[in-house]
């Protein structure tokens, strides 16, 4: 599935007049396989063993690219750091309070409630972001024996 989307991603651009890069292709590549909605430093990351001479700027330059072209959406949560997430599907996400992972969270589409938005402002809702925020299994494990660690 990930090779079909990244296909359909490639023609794209191609379309858009993009050229495709070999580091242009793995940044696409490594959305397109990752459900964790890395940063820009984490793709840097992932991907400079393989990519020497890329640079930071070169991963933020095609993120921009990408979300400019409608393939990604840019996540910001009021820290330092964005997100990216190649799901272009509507849907939520659960944030970890206490290590900021975030998971997507499949939900029927709130339309109703844009709709009353709407109606009850005046305005013409075009969009919205549900966001739910909790402590993910992991840190909850942790929590837990820092718990038991703490009493003993």
């Amino acid at each position: 599935m990930a090779n079909g989307r990244l296909m359909e991603a490639v023609e794209t651009l191609k379309i858009q007049g993009v050229r495709m890069t070999p580091q242009r292709h793995a940044i696409l590549n490594y959305l397109l396989s990752s459900i964790q909605h890395p940063t820009a430093d984490e793709i840097y990351k992932s991907l400079s063993d393989n990519f020497p001479n890329m640079s930071v700027a070169t991963v933020y330059n095609n993120l921009r690219l990408f979300r400019e072209a409608g393939l990604i959406r840019e996540l910001t949560y009021g820290d330092a750091s964005s997100r990216f997430d190649a799901n272009m599907n509507d849907h939520y996400h659960v944030i970890c309070h206490h290590c900021g992972h975030i998971t997507d969270f499949d939900y029927p589409v709130l339309s109703q409630v844009e709709k009353s938005a709407s109606e009850m402002t005046g305005y013409q809702v075009n969009t919205h972001r549900l966001e739910i925020y909790g402590t993910c299994p992991m840190c909850q494990k942790e929590l837990h024996q820092q718990k038991k660690e703490h009493l003993s």
